[in-house]
């Protein structure tokens, strides 16, 4: 089931909340919906988009995390070593930051659209930051 809609650039993609598996990185997006930022791309992790929030502190624990978030999956870093973010995989990544190895909340994965993963990594890469959403269906 599909309850989200993810917008990057001029890119549309349906997706579901990992509910069951990441409670409270879902909770805690949800009270900040819709979410509106800008996404750029990855510095060391290879294939992926990503939000930097600084110092944002989201008070989550590891739940369903990952170092390597398949293609359409959305990562939430909840802070600590590195920076907050969320990360957003569009082909092979190994998530890291300057200090290392790095682990993420698995919290969103897109139900549509993935094939449109490469070209949207593509645009930001060569063009820059885009305008970045999550928001409810």
């Amino acid at each position: 089931m599909s309850e989200l809609i993810i917008t990057a650039g001029g890119f549309r993609f349906e997706a579901r909340f990992e509910s069951e598996r990441a409670p409270k990185t879902v909770a805690a997006m949800r009270e900040r919906l819709p979410f509106r930022s800008q996404v750029i791309h990855v510095r060391w992790s290879g294939e992926g988009v990503w939000v930097p929030l600084g110092d944002t502190d989201y008070a989550l624990p590891y739940e369903n995390h990952t170092s390597h978030p398949a293609p359409g999956q959305i990562i939430l870093y909840p802070g600590g070593i590195s920076e907050t973010e969320i990360l957003l995989a569009y082909g092979g990544v190994s998530f890291s930051s300057k200090v290392g190895q790095l682990a993420g909340n698995h919290f969103i994965t897109l139900t549509s659209g993935l094939e449109q993963l490469p070209e949207l990594g593509r645009q930001i890469l060569w063009e820059g930051a885009k305008d970045f959403e999550i928001a409810l269906r």
